[in-house]
């Protein structure tokens, strides 16, 4: 039986979704999540036959003992903009250590920069561009050039395009049986928490945002028996009944989204969830049923305070929808976490301020202010290297925290002080502390909420 050992390296702690390449150090209610992505492709190299295993030394181990000891034939990385370096040193590790071993590297890194990264590292054998399930199978069963790969022919060649997956049902369920899923725990309760990943794909494409690169305009979703089905074995084989609903927009068709909540309630599964979801596609009736079929946290994409900025990032909705949105939300007693971003090229002083008073008027349960990062494959990377808004030391290495562009108006130290002035001005409100003190039910909120004070407290 061959061997596929598929891992996120030993590089800095990173969500590697693709479309949110998030460092996790310095972000205060973010926690690590399971490599689901390993997981969809751990299960459909199970099912051509062979062993399969899934490292994620993010959270510790020892990468060289274990090639020694499992000798794969195979080794897929996760690589992300980020750690791009430091993922990549994984690869050269294995080339020495098992010369023979096929080098295989997949991310949203791979949209844009995959001829540069071959060319630069000979110990990479293939890249994966785009949806990666399809792509590994085909490499697996030997397929002479399948589309969506970059390989090596005396040059470095790709393949073409790969289509997306239209029918999601037909990938199996991720193998969470070769992970250890207790490390991913929910901030709040530290109970342990999957995640669901219930469609691909948005039709908005915002000028900063890889969804649409990474996923298509069209949204594809996955029947809601399927959903159902893994959920079911979640909660029976691996007894667990938190879960993050991901998608790169949940809600978007009401139908849908009111079926699959209905059906969790029919199924009497009992579980909390949270999702995503954008501030214009939610109403009483929706959000009612969301509750009550266990949605206790939603994440929006306010994005801005400014009309303007709203506007320049196409972003395609208005601070009353938010409003409106917020409020409805609220009134279902959901949790709200929104996400901001600082420092996209039209950005300045004032509308920074705009964003702050923001999203204090909102005044949610949990906020995120990112500062802008042009990641390569998104309209802003395109706009950026166009604009000359990128410095001699530009680095993505502190993405989302540590500015890695100027913008017409702000230098990159002034954007960072924004943005750090920013958490302190909403985190820091008295009466937004009283709040949290008020809603802790347990002792692991407790210490959730103690670490993000100390780490919001120490930050320069």
């Amino acid at each position: 039986m061959k061997k596929i050992f598929l891992i996120y390296p030993p590089s800095p702690v990173l969500n590697r979704e693709d479309r949110c390449q998030q460092p996790t150090k310095e972000l205060l209610v973010i926690p690590p999540l399971p490599p689901t992505d390993l997981m969809y492709l751990a299960s459909v190299a199970e099912k051509e036959g062979f062993e399969a295993r899934i490292k994620d030394y993010s959270q510790g181990g020892d990468f060289e003992k274990d090639l020694q000891e499992f000798q794969p034939d195979y080794l897929v990385v996760n690589v992300a903009t980020p750690t791009l370096e430091h993922d990549l040193e994984a690869v050269k590790t294995a080339k020495n250590i098992l010369p023979n071993i096929v080098t295989i590297a997949k991310g949203a890194t791979f949209l844009t920069l995959a001829e540069r990264v071959m060319n630069e590292h000979v110990e990479l054998d293939i890249v994966i561009s785009g949806e990666a399930e399809e792509t590994l199978k085909e490499i697996l069963q030997g397929v002479e050039k399948p589309l969506g790969i970059y390989y090596r022919d005396g040059e470095v060649k790709f393949t073409g395009v790969r289509p997306f997956i239209e029918n999601l049902d037909e990938i199996p369920f991720p193998a969470r049986h070769l992970v250890d899923n207790t490390i991913y725990r929910r901030p709040d309760n530290n109970k342990v928490q999957a995640v669901i990943k219930v469609s691909r794909g948005c039709p908005f494409h915002c000028f900063f945002c890889l969804a649409t690169p990474v996923s298509g305009a069209k949204v594809r979703r996955r029947s809601v028996e399927n959903i159902i089905a893994e959920i079911r074995e979640c909660v029976e084989k691996y007894n667990i009944t938190n879960f993050v609903f991901w998608s790169d927009i949940f809600n978007i068709d009401k139908e849908w989204t009111i079926s699959l909540c209905n059906a969790i309630m029919e199924s009497g599964l009992k579980i909390t969830w949270s999702a995503n979801t954008r501030a214009d596609t939610a109403d009483d009736e929706m959000v009612k049923i969301m509750y009550k079929s266990g949605c206790r946290l939603v994440s929006i994409g306010v994005e801005s305070g400014s009309q303007y900025m709203l506007e320049k990032m196409g972003k395609k909705i208005t601070l009353d929808d938010v409003r409106r949105t917020v409020k409805t939300f609220k009134k279902a007693k959901i949790r709200i976490y929104n996400y901001f971003v600082i420092g996209l090229p039209w950005e300045s002083e004032e509308t920074v301020e705009d964003t702050i008073k923001f999203a204090i008027e909102l005044d949610s349960d949990f906020i995120s202010f990112y500062t802008a990062t042009p990641l390569p494959g998104s309209r802003f990377y395109e706009y950026a290297l166009e604009n000359n808004l990128f410095d001699k030391d530009t680095s993505f290495e502190n993405a989302y925290f540590y500015p890695a562009v100027n913008t017409h108006h702000l230098t990159r130290d002034r954007v960072f002080e924004l943005h750090k002035s920013a958490i302190k001005r909403f985190y820091l409100r008295p009466l937004y502390i009283l709040k949290m003190l008020s809603r802790i039910r347990s002792m692991a909120e407790v210490k959730s909420y103690f670490t993000a004070g100390i780490n919001l407290l120490l930050r320069k």
